[in-house]
């Protein structure tokens, strides 16, 4: 299967090269936004999120009088991230030197830890970092008026929620109201993967916000070119052979040239053999025979089935304390691509877990969660001298008619078609989009500036912020909305999708913008979410846009054409090539056994489509029986609006 998202870069090393201060891009754009209390900083894996806190709790410490920092990580082993750090010689003013004393992400019991930070706040010592658990089990009975002139730091800051029983979120909710301590939130990704918001809006809108986008990452890379997003399919087990195919699914997509990380299925995934080791002896019976495993390191020595070569291999799934420990501080002390083929892992290897060399992330069985997937990507996009192409792979089981979950199944599938297309769009450079006036507006842009007849702007501070930093946001939750699920695949009319179901997520979402911006923000979703999709093509002087079929020169679009087209149509296409037409099938019928709510405004939208069917078949009206979804949605419409102006004529008596 071909990938579904291919994106070049440019190489600028813009996002490696450092200024006068010893800070790279992104930590020089965070740190304009120093001064501010709340500061949300979204920034991909490996942008160089730690520094740019250091040098912002420095500030804060030296020049705005606060006198204390404390800084929480997900986990024991992100706390490495944060530990002393020569800044001065690169030209900063400060070195980050916390004590050893007040670093929590060490071996030990919660409750001595918990002390640890209490003496830490009465002492004079300026800097803690501990695990987001500690923050929360230290701030049970504390005086929160104590965390007064302090910077609380959050890491990963996704962990938070805005759902009631989301501890954290609690207890930032709480410092928020009732202190006036600093916060500094960090995080790779701010999609959760499901309808909880991280915060409540009227709480985010008190963050400053600094976004570095993954393309600015990316195409700022010295080594790495090109970053490719692709699903495959299969029957049966992923590591077993299927008996139409030679080798099994695995064995297909793994190249072991590659620097690999292996994600086993949840083993609450229908994917999953709920037997984790012996998924690991499967994998390992896919790569060739165990030679020997080294006793001091816990590397797998493997000789590989295909070339005879030996492979080193890390097995993070054995959740043996004293073997996790010897091979987890084996990693974290590689040198070379040398060191290492292939890790295995379950739930390791993803945030916070640095192996520059890995080219491949090959995730088997489906993934919920939106952050998970971007920090799996993220593994795979550090830049190192050993690649020039990073690749992520999903391997889903397909959906079977003889499985009783095959509507989860259907489910699981179109979702991870839907992450994709958000993760195109995250990827993607970004567009700056104007109202393409009379002919004699003679403007200078440059050539990531489009402009569209009919396009519409904001009216409002809060609508032009959700623009500037929410967008891809935004559409991760347009993308899991179960209705736009089901119309992806193109049963329903683009217009119906941009103009009826994408402002009507707009506005649940954003239930304080009036009418006029939500069209704004629906206009800019739409024509991002287009473009992106499209390429861009020069013939002589001119520029063409080709988009869902249409060729259009660029001086020419206008929104009304834009409107047309199915934002997410691409993806299914390439899914529609990829897999049977049994499964095809069964994606049908499930969209079909869950109807689609007919609203008044669409109805309204089809009504000339109805009238030009109607004209071009003799005067026939559209079937609700017939097989082309379309036309069966307009014969919805049509029992639907007979069945509206029957009401109104009652009313009216």
């Amino acid at each position: 299967m071909p990938n579904l998202v291919h994106v070049n870069y440019d190489q600028t090393g813009n996002s490696k090269s450092t200024n006068a201060l010893g800070m790279r891009e992104m930590q020089e754009k965070a740190y304009a936004g120093r001064t501010a209390q709340y500061l949300l900083l979204k920034a991909p894996p490996a942008s160089g999120k730690s520094r740019a806190l250091m040098f912002i709790a420095l500030d804060k410490l030296k020049n705005q009088g606060l006198k204390k920092v404390i800084v929480a990580v997900p986990e024991k082993s992100i706390g490495a991230s944060f530990g002393s750090t020569e800044l001065k010689k690169y030209g900063f003013f400060a070195d980050w030197k916390p004590n050893p004393k007040y670093n929590l992400c060490t071996p030990g019991k919660e409750k001595s830890k918990v002390t640890a930070f209490l003496n830490f706040l009465d002492s004079d010592e300026q800097i803690l970092v501990c695990t987001h658990a500690t923050l929360r089990f230290a701030f049970d009975g504390l005086d929160v008026k104590k965390l007064d002139n302090t910077l609380v730091a959050i890491d990963e800051f996704h962990h938070v929620s805005a759902e009631g029983d989301n501890i954290l979120g609690q207890v930032l909710k709480s410092i928020m109201a009732n202190s006036d301590a600093h916060i500094v939130a960090m995080t790779g990704s701010y999609f959760r993967g499901d309808s909880v918001p991280v915060l409540m809006p009227e709480d985010e809108a008190k963050f400053t916000k600094v976004t570095y986008t993954y393309y600015q990452q990316l195409n700022g890379y010295e080594f790495l070119k090109s970053l490719g997003i692709g699903y495959h399919f299969y029957t049966g087990k992923y590591f077993k052979k299927h008996p139409d195919k030679e080798q099994s699914a695995l064995a297909e997509i793994l190249d072991e040239n590659k620097k690999t990380i292996i994600h086993i299925p949840s083993v609450n995934s229908a994917e999953s053999s709920k037997e984790k080791y012996e998924e690991v002896n499967h994998i390992i019976d896919v790569l060739g025979n165990l030679e020997f495993q080294d006793e001091e390191t816990g590397v797998l020595h493997i000789k590989s089935n295909k070339t005879g070569k030996i492979l080193k291999v890390a097995d993070l799934v054995n959740d043996n304390p004293k073997s996790r420990d010897k091979i987890s501080a084996y990693l974290r002390e590689i040198k070379s691509a040398d060191d290492i083929d292939i890790i295995i892992a379950l739930g390791m290897a993803k945030e916070g877990f640095d192996w520059p060399y890995c080219q491949h992330a090959l995730t088997i069985g489906y993934r919920g969660s939106l952050t998970e997937i971007i920090q799996i990507i993220g593994r795979a996009t550090r830049d190192s001298n050993n690649k020039t192409h990073a690749q992520f792979t999903n391997l889903i089981a397909q959906p079977d008619a003889q499985d009783e979950e095959v509507k989860l199944s259907v489910n699981n599938m179109l979702k991870a078609i839907t992450a994709s297309l958000l993760m195109e769009q995250v990827l993607a450079p970004n567009f700056k989009f104007k109202l393409k006036k009379d002919e004699d507006d003679e403007e200078e842009d440059d050539d990531k500036t489009i402009k569209i007849r009919g396009f519409k702007l904001p009216t409002s501070k809060r609508a032009e912020d959700i623009i500037e930093t929410d967008l891809n946001d935004l559409k991760a939750k347009i993308l899991q909305d179960p209705q736009m699920l089901k119309a992806i695949p193109g049963n329903i009319e683009p217009e119906t999708i941009n103009t009826v179901l994408i402002p009507k997520i707009i506005r649940e979402v954003y239930p304080d913008l009036n009418d006029e911006d939500v069209e704004a923000v629906r206009q800019h979703v739409v024509v991002d979410s287009v473009i992106k999709n499209s390429t861009i093509e020069e013939q002589g002087d001119k520029k063409f846009i080709r988009m869902a079929g249409s060729f259009v020169n660029i001086d020419d679009i206008h929104i009304d054409l834009i409107d047309k087209v199915n934002p997410f149509q691409k993806a299914f296409e390439i899914l529609s090539k990829s897999v049977t037409t049994q499964v095809l099938k069964l994606i049908d019928e499930h969209i079909q056994s869950t109807k689609f709510e007919m609203t008044e405004e669409e109805a309204i939208l089809l009504w000339p489509k109805i009238k030009e069917w109607v004209k071009n078949n003799k005067g026939e009206q559209p079937n609700i029986q017939a097989f082309d979804h379309k036309e069966k949605r307009m014969a919805e419409a049509l029992v639907f609006l007979r069945e509206l102006k029957r009401k109104k004529a009652l009313e009216n008596g």
